[in-house]
């Protein structure tokens, strides 16, 4: 699978903006290596104030502490970089702003791959929903189901 356009990646924030809004919902984000990539594209749409909360780039472990307020103890048997830990990062963001919907995503953008031996590419991408737990996003469009 090849790496999405930025048109394609722009269309599909478009299309889960308008699945949000016709459902009276909001998402808030928690990225890593995307570097502000997926709340760029959110905020692309017009109208994005009707269901994008807020987020922030969660880098590094000062950045875990202080944007989504996570101490060390609750990163225990966890690495970043596995969908463990993206889950942990959409359930708090979620739960911070209030969001319907918490995304989060982590891995290693490359060129090289990270410290953990994952490569270059690998990335986790899970959502979590306030009524249900986890939810995921069909890869292939974006659009949540």
């Amino acid at each position: 699978m090849t790496s999405p356009t930025t048109d394609e990646l722009f269309a599909q924030a478009a299309a889960l903006a308008r699945r949000l809004i016709e459902r009276k919902e909001t998402i808030a984000v928690s990225e890593s290596s995307t570097g502000g990539l997926i709340s760029a594209a959110l905020l692309s749409v017009p109208g994005a104030s009707a269901y994008f909360l807020g987020g922030g780039v969660v880098y590094t472990q000062a950045a875990r502490r202080g944007i989504l307020k996570l101490p060390d103890e609750a990163m225990r048997g966890i690495r970043s970089s596995t969908e463990a830990y993206a889950l942990l990062k959409a359930r708090t963001i979620r739960e911070l702003l209030g969001a319907t919907w918490g995304l989060a995503e982590t891995g290693a953008s490359g060129p090289t791959g990270n410290r953990y031996g994952d490569a270059a590419g690998h990335t986790c991408l899970p959502s979590w929903a306030r009524w249900s737990g986890q939810r995921r996003l069909k890869p292939a469009t974006g659009i949540v189901r």
